[in-house]
Formats: structure tokens, sequence, C-alpha cells
């Protein structure tokens, strides 16, 4: 029998607010431990939480930006565990009446566009950090994080494959990035995913019994630990085991999922609202006012490069990424109205480069101005195409413009009819054979004459007039 997955994700994002949800305390990541607490996110008796302005309207820029509707009304609610690394021995988050719901997202999966509903976005506050020191059997506990604000997203189950829940994270990812309220950082912690799956017989409607999987920091390891259940799933569906429903640790150094708890339900967590916390109350005008401000986001933004730049779809999806990587583009195509060119010089030169020091586009040393003033050297016909190369890792390493480069390297292109001539006469009588056999129709031997008439002028003859000038005289 055939079984097919039936995939929801649970995605927590911080969002880059100045200062925690319900105290003034700094929510910036990296401070030594223990450093951004006070009385309120540690849980002291007596202290009363204030919720951050700033948290909702993040929310609802979240929500606007994935079709969800946005309740008129939203209540706070105590989540009841008890862990270390939870001071009140409660989390305050969001549960019969969270601030959204009813949204979606399109992905492209494999099969073409597809939409991923969106069941609900809430806000909660984080937890602290537990750090194991297996060595000395010791466990440290960092408060830093409990406060920070937090949405959690919720997906219908809606996701058909392991490569899909990957695809819908990264549309999520690149939302909450061009809205500037989360930097999706997986491995700092910033951005969290869950995953809940159960296989069913293909074809059918009902569920099977799920699991839930944690502890995945990078969308490989997203897709790879439900490839892995997947497996497992059916491994023991096939035996007759039966399948239990728990909470499970995806192990990315061993490339599987190991059973950690069972999974709690709702009743497990004893929901309440919060009773130091009034309800929130959203209207019409806040919403409108929000919508206002929102940026052209990453679908938008993709159609309309495909549109008023004709470029395709690939270069588009590359382009869009980010909003800086798209900004940089932009700014770029002002000085050099040549679409496809730059977009091709990005996507090879520039991204190989920053990938290569792992450096994001903010970070890159060569400006969109400098890019768009070589680009303009290669187009006119001043530099040549490896020479434009060279340049770029020179301006890359250096930070210098293309024009001082090629002017302090004497890099600029030969034009000089007779200059070039006079090269190509040199190769000529130094290749007498090869000229021969050209001329008695070896015709595959023009690549290598070229390739030494640019060996001899040091790479910088304008190809085309070398190429014009080359086959007139082997011709003749």
């Amino acid at each position: 029998m055939e079984y097919e997955p039936v995939i929801g994700l649970e995605i927590h994002a911080q969002l880059q607010t100045a200062s925690k949800i319900f105290c003034g305390c700094s929510a910036k990541f990296g401070a030594s431990p223990n450093t951004h607490t006070c009385p309120v996110c540690l849980g002291m008796p007596g202290v009363l939480p204030v919720l951050n302005r700033a948290v909702v309207e993040y929310t609802i820029r979240m929500a606007l930006a994935t079709h969800c509707s946005i309740a008129p009304l939203a209540r706070f609610a105590r989540k009841n565990y008890f862990y270390p690394d939870l001071p009140k021995g409660y989390q305050i988050s969001q549960y019969e009446l969270p601030l959204a719901r009813d949204g979606w997202v399109e992905i492209e999966s494999s099969r073409g566009p597809k939409r991923i509903r969106i069941h609900r976005i809430h806000i909660e506050e984080d937890a602290g950090k537990l750090t194991h020191d297996e060595s000395h059997l010791l466990s440290y506990v960092d408060f830093n994080r409990t406060g920070v604000p937090l949405i959690e997203i919720v997906s219908e189950p809606d996701i058909a494959t392991p490569e899909d829940a990957a695809a819908y994270l990264k549309t999520l990812r690149e939302i909450l990035r061009y809205l500037e309220i989360c930097d999706g950082n997986m491995e700092e912690g910033s951005m969290r995913c869950d995953a809940n799956i159960s296989l069913r017989p293909a074809g059918t409607s009902g569920l099977g019994t799920k699991v839930e999987l944690k502890n995945m920091n990078s969308f490989k390891n997203v897709q790879k630990a439900l490839e892995f259940e997947v497996r497992r799933q059916k491994v023991m569906i096939e035996r007759g085991e039966l399948l239990v429903q728990e909470t499970r640790l995806w192990d990315a150094g061993r490339y599987v999922t190991l059973s950690m708890r069972g999974k709690e339900e709702a009743h497990d967590y004893r929901y309440f609202p919060d009773p130091d916390l009034v309800p929130v109350v959203v209207n019409e005008d806040w919403v409108q006012e929000v919508r206002s401000s929102l940026p052209e986001l990453p679908e938008a933004k993709r159609e309309r490069f495909i549109k008023d730049y004709a470029l395709p779809p690939y270069d588009a999806k590359v382009l869009t990424s980010s909003k800086s990587l798209a900004n940089y583009f932009e700014a770029a195509l002002q000085k050099f109205r040549h679409p496809k060119a730059l977009s091709n010089w990005i996507m090879s030169e520039v991204l190989r480069e920053l990938n290569r020091d792992n450096r994001e586009i903010e970070d890159c040393p060569v400006s969109p101005e400098n890019l768009a003033e070589l680009l303009d050297l290669l187009d006119s016909g001043a530099i040549s195409g490896k020479i434009a190369k060279g340049v770029f890792e020179q301006m890359f390493a250096s930070g210098k413009s293309a024009r001082h480069i090629v002017d302090e390297k004497g890099l600029g292109q030969v034009s000089d009819e007779s200059q070039i001539e006079s090269a190509i006469d040199q190769v000529l009588s130094e290749n007498p054979k090869e000229v021969e056999q050209f001329r008695a129709g070896k015709d595959k031997l023009f690549g290598f004459f070229v390739g030494q008439v640019m060996r001899k002028t040091k790479g910088k003859a304008n190809p085309q007039l070398a190429n014009e000038i080359l086959r007139k005289k082997l011709m003749s």
C-alpha cells in the first residue's frame, strides 16, 4: 500500500522589538548571560506585566502579509508547565482568542504553485535557554531570552511533502525579513520550527497518529527530519507495529529522530485567561494604518521584476530572495540600464564572492554604483569580459572603484587597429603550421588563434575587432 504524509508546521519567530514583551529589558541577542533581566521577566512575586504595543503592531503586519483575518479582540492566557527555564511556572500566550486566523501563503512546489493555509497567528513570550554541560553533569540557565516576544504561526495540515515543508518555511522567512520584524536566523534560534507529521493511505482523507518533531535549526534539517520520519512511520505501519503520539527530537549528527516524551494536549497545559492582562482591542483604523505601511512583499516584487525588467522567473526569484538583494539590484540598475546583464553579474560574480566569505549583501564591499560603473566599462568596450572579472575580484578585495583599478593597472581595452593587427601578424608568423591547417578547412583552430592574440595583448584586445581582423587575415 502507498502512504502519503500529512504535515503541519508550527513556526516561532522572535520579534525584533527593542524591549521585551511585558517589561523594559533589552531584547537584543548575544549579551552576557542573565544581564537582560528584571523582576518582571524573572517572575518575582508581586510584579505585573505591561504589554509592548510594538509587539501587537508587528503581529498585525505579519497577519496582513499572510492574508489573515485580524480579531477585533484578543486575549492572553496562561499556559502552565514546569521547566527550569520558565521562571513563573507558566508562559503567557494566547489560546482561545488569538490575534489572527485563517490566512494563507503560496509556495512553489514540484507540482507548481500551491496554497498553504495558516490556521492562526498568536503572540506569546519566549522562555529562557538551558545549556547542558555533560562533562560536569550540570545545566546552566540564561534568562536573557525570557520574555522576548514571539509570534507562533500555525499552519493547517496542508503540506504533503518534506520539500514543500522547507519551501513553506523559506516563504515565511522571506516575508518576516521583508517586514523587518524578525531576522529569521534559525541557527541563533530567532526562528524555530516544530513539525507535526502523520501518514495515511494515499487517496484517503483520514489522519494517522501524529508525531511532533523538534530541534530542527535549518531548512535542511526540517526536510531531512521529515524524510526520516516518513520512512520510520511507513516501516512501522507495514510491520503492524503501534505508532504512538509523541514528541521526537531530531539528531542532526546521526540523521535520525529520537523519542523525547509523550505529546502534550491542550488540556495538559491548563490554559486560563491571564488575570493580569486586559484583552487586546484592535480597531479598524489601526489595521488600516498598519496596512498602509506594509512594504512591497516578495511575491509582488518578483512579479514586478518579471514584468518591468523582462527578467526570467528564476532571476526574479533569486534577486528578490531578500529585500536587501532586491534593493542592491535596483540601485545598480539606476546607473546601468541593462537588467539581464546586471542580473547575470549579481547572480554569478557577486553572490559567489559573498557565499565564499559567508557574507550578506549588506556587507558587500562593491557598492551598486561601483558594479554599475564596471559593467558600463565592459559594455562600452573599454575593458574585455575577462578583464572585467579580474577587476571585480580586485574591487571585492579592496573596495576600490572599477575606474580606479583599470587606470591604476593600465587594464583598458586596446581598440587601436594597428596594435591589434601587429599582434595578429606576430601570432600568424609564429604558428605557420596551424595557419596552413586552418586554411585547409580545420575551422576549429580559429579559437586557438583568438586565444594566442589575447595572450599576446595580455587580454586587452577588443575581442570583436580582433576577431574581424584575424578572420580577414586568415582568409586572405
